[in-house]
């Protein structure tokens, strides 16, 4: 346990940015006088998002809790490896722009399980809507909020849990406070001052642990670092490596860290819905290579953070005890806060740590609310509800997400590695949807009846090859889980079909997948600077 001085001034600075979220989401949201919201404007902001939003809601919406706890608490106990899930989306996000954002924006769809009706049917439609509001409450609003509540519990109090459930409340208060009543405009706006801060702060965090690590300086304490703990900056792990079957070596490149990357990147509605809606498909493509460049950046300050802290651990620095045994490496984030930044700063940081969370938390209740709203209430509750009722039946859905999240979180206690956990279990199902899509967007011979087949398949399949005795690496799990299923998909289509096209098969337009030349011009220097950083930590 320790105490982090937390003083008033900290507490100053994080009030002020909470009430200056709420503000701000609160007048980005307003509307004209005598007006009223209709569901383009609660759930896809008018469709009036610009790329450098979009951009910015998108690493809002991403970075969380989970990585700024989750993933240094890996980077505390891996290494630099666990940045292969930031290093790697950007690359996806280049593919996501390029191949499935035409498609989806050509669609004028308001959520993926609408793209799923259009491609194969209103059964599969429903049960994968179900799918995902059981996933975003049950797995991502709780882990936000645990892992959010767990950080601040231990920055500002004495990390022994006696703050946890206010610290809760007052999460999805603040979430709840702009979200609920602006939906995406509120949630994508207030993003673009949310991202600022949360890179502000983790720079900062980093730099004084870097600073503090030796008496030399920050350049001094990043060589330390790489002298101390030379096995922590390697990309690709060796077999000897007690975390390799985590991140199984060379396969993490081009095994199931894929399927992890394109299911989360390419069909998860809270990230996808910020494309959706943007003003234009070039400004969506334009936005979401903003973002792949911002992804480069991320693990300066969520995972060097971590290594920073292993080391300070191994040489017995004052009060760094407290990371032993399990889940020490989920409390080295907020130890280096409360133990290495001065007061005024720590405010700052923790404000920031602070819009991570609530920025994820807002984004995940939004499109949970778009899901049920548009994929169950208006098609099978009450077909000619109008605008009005159905922002209503959104903030509804909001409110009570949030509130069953929140009665939740606490119960996810004494877990390692929470970053690694939520990884392994999302990819239980993940394999399977990602097969779907694929074939459904790219063969226009894949049937319903088939998608249902794959989906009903790919999670028995799963769960053999992660509770069978063969001890497969989790992202191997998931690679091959989703080659069965494809091959499911592709032989029940085949069988069903006699080798003809589906009827609701995508035709693709001439001219479909061609990109501006900037967007071509940043997807090559992406793919240049991921190559030069693999490289070097190799």
């Amino acid at each position: 346990m320790f105490n982090a001085n937390f003083e008033t001034i900290d507490y100053v600075i994080v009030v002020l940015y909470m009430l200056l979220i709420i503000g701000a989401g609160l007048w980005f949201s307003r509307t004209k006088k005598g007006t009223r919201k209709t569901t383009e404007d609660y759930f896809l902001a008018s469709k009036a998002l610009p790329w450098w939003a979009i951009g910015a809601s998108l690493i809002a919406a991403n970075i969380s809790a989970e990585q700024f706890i989750g993933m240094s608490g890996s980077g505390f106990k891996v290494g630099l490896a666990i940045a292969s899930y930031e290093f790697m989306a950007a690359l996806t996000l280049i593919i996501v722009g390029k191949f499935f954002l035409p498609v989806f924006i050509n669609k004028g769809i308001y959520t993926i399980p609408e793209f799923v009706e259009k491609r194969f049917s209103t059964s599969l439609r429903t049960i994968l809507a179900v799918f995902w509001i059981a996933l975003f409450i049950f797995v991502n609003l709780t882990s936000v909020l645990f892992l959010g509540a767990k950080a601040i519990d231990m920055i500002v109090g004495f990390g022994d849990g006696s703050l946890m459930i206010p610290v809760i409340v007052l999460l999805a208060f603040v979430a709840a406070a702009y979200s609920i009543y602006g939906g995406l405009s509120a949630v994508a706006w207030t993003d673009v001052i949310q991202v600022v801060l949360l890179v502000i702060g983790g720079v900062l965090t980093t730099l004084f642990a870097l600073d503090k690590v030796t008496d030399g300086g920050i350049i001094d304490g990043l060589r330390h670092v790489w002298e101390q703990a030379p096995d922590k900056f390697h990309m690709i792990l060796s077999k000897d490596n007690p975390e390799f079957i985590n991140l199984p070596g060379i396969a993490v490149l081009i095994g199931g860290l894929w399927v992890a990357n394109l299911y989360y990147w390419g069909f998860n509605q809270y990230i996808i819905q910020r494309t959706l809606a943007a003003k234009s498909l070039p400004e969506a493509q334009k936005g979401i290579v903003f973002a792949g460049f911002l992804k480069l950046i991320i693990p300066l300050i969520v995972v060097i953070p971590g290594i920073v802290a292993y080391v300070m651990y191994t040489e017995n620095f004052p009060g760094a005890g407290v990371l032993e045994g399990v889940g020490g490496g989920d409390k080295a984030y907020p130890w280096l806060i409360g133990t290495l930044v001065p007061v005024g700063l720590k405010g700052l940081v923790v404000a920031a740590l602070f819009a991570a969370i609530v920025s994820s938390l807002a984004s995940m209740v939004n499109s949970t609310s778009t899901i049920f709203t548009m994929d169950i209430f208006r098609h099978h509750v009450d077909k000619k509800a109008s605008h009005g009722k159905l922002v209503t039946v959104g903030r509804v859905t909001s409110l009570v997400a949030l509130v069953i999240a929140s009665l939740l979180a606490p119960a996810m206690r004494n877990f390692d590695q929470m970053f690694i956990y939520i990884q392994e279990y999302t990819g239980l199902v993940s394999p399977g949807i990602l097969a779907i899509f694929l074939t459904g967007l790219f063969w226009k011979k894949a049937t319903n009846r088939a998608a249902i087949i794959g989906a009903l398949v790919s999670i028995p399949v799963a769960l053999a090859l992660k509770l069978l005795p063969i001890g497969m690496p989790f992202m191997d799990q998931m690679m091959y889980t989703c080659l069965i299923t494809v091959a499911t998909i592709v032989l029940v289509s085949l069988g069903s079909n006699k080798g003809a096209d589906d009827e609701k098969g995508i035709v693709f337009a001439d001219g479909m997948f061609k990109t501006p030349r900037a967007f071509n011009i940043s997807a090559y220097v992406v793919c240049i600077l991921l190559a030069a950083i693999y490289v070097i930590f190799w």
